[in-house]
């Protein structure tokens, strides 16, 4: 079974081809057009997609050594994620499964980050995954391939909204997640103590008041450009303390709650240094088995879109052509 999968829920336009064999190829094409504006712009992210969907394949296909003659299905996310940009992925694979008389198969964007940990990785059933990103934070029960129970999530912003949000209010530039993973690493995480909200419900997560308390302790401060100059390591470092404190007390929770031996990170916060360092130091407290998946697999990817869609084939779970994108979960049918 050659699987293709392709992503294209936000800003990344990615590729890669998944065989019984493993991944062969894994191409990803950033967009840096939105840097100067903050934050990612859904048109010019559609149009951009436009522009290098089919490069972006036929490198993927060079780099795997094969060719769509070969490719037996194309996976694709089919959401949640920008409109526009999930049309252009969805559009192109609808296309290539038409011309060459082969499957389709729609595949969650969330479902496919913790399914990242299949690359190298094999959890063991059943399993709780932290999934955090720029647009989504939960903790889901995972009992069996694509049986799963959504513990929590945030009631507003993601962790990764978070960090971009408060890395915008620092100064930084976007995606601040990234830069303020850096920082953190020559900072103080005790240097100030942010508020972690939300610690009386076992599995709910919020956010937004975070990237408010940083901002009014800022304003607070008698010359806070020159505050900031000084302490900007010790800021982030204590902002990065006080967001990933707050996942890992939940996953804790989601542990003691289900019984589960094995947990997993997913999404791209968990390319996180410091929260992956607490993540191995809970595993070593409860005796778990942790895995969290490579660096080039948190972040979007077709890597995960690839292996997702080959394990829905494996259980005969394909598409047919009237598949449709959602944007946000409570839209997805499955």
């Amino acid at each position: 079974m050659n699987i293709l999968g392709i992503e294209s829920s936000c800003d990344e336009t990615a590729s890669a081809v998944y065989t019984d064999k493993g991944l062969q190829s894994n191409v990803i094409a950033s967009q840096t057009v939105h840097e100067q504006y903050g934050g990612v712009v859904p048109e010019l992210a559609s149009r951009a997609h436009h522009k290098t969907i089919w490069s972006t394949v036929q490198q993927s296909l060079e780099e795997a050594g094969t060719s769509l003659d070969k490719i037996d299905a194309v996976a694709v996310t089919q959401g949640p994620g920008l409109m526009g940009s999930l049309l252009v992925g969805l559009c192109f694979a609808k296309g290539l499964c038409l011309s060459r008389d082969i499957p389709i198969i729609g595949v969650n964007h969330m479902d496919a980050h913790i399914y990242a940990n299949f690359i190298e990785g094999q959890p063991e059933y059943p399993f709780v995954s932290l999934t955090v990103s720029g647009g989504h934070t939960q903790l889901v029960y995972v009992e069996s391939p694509f049986e799963h129970t959504l513990l929590g999530q945030t009631r507003d912003d993601a962790a990764g909204e978070a960090f971009d949000k408060i890395g915008k209010i620092l100064g930084l530039p976007y995606p601040a997640g990234p830069e303020i993973d850096e920082r953190s690493k020559k900072g103080d995480p005790q240097f100030h103590d942010f508020p972690q909200a939300m610690l009386d419900n076992d599995f709910e997560f919020s956010f937004s008041g975070l990237k408010t308390s940083v901002m009014y302790y800022l304003e607070d401060k008698e010359d806070p450009e020159a505050f900031l100059a000084e302490h900007l390591n010790d800021i982030c470092a204590s902002v990065a303390r006080a967001i990933t404190e707050v996942l890992i007390k939940k996953l804790r929770n989601a542990v003691v709650h289900t019984g589960v031996q094995t947990i997993t990170l997913a999404g791209g916060v968990s390319a996180n240094s410091m929260l992956r360092q607490k993540a191995k130091a809970l595993a070593r407290q409860k005796d778990l088995q942790l895995f969290i998946p490579h660096i080039a697999y948190c972040t979007d990817n077709a890597a995960m879109i690839a292996i997702t869609g080959h394990m829905m084939a494996r259980r005969g779970l394909f598409s047919d052509m009237n598949l449709k994108p959602f944007a946000s979960l409570k839209q997805a049918v499955s």
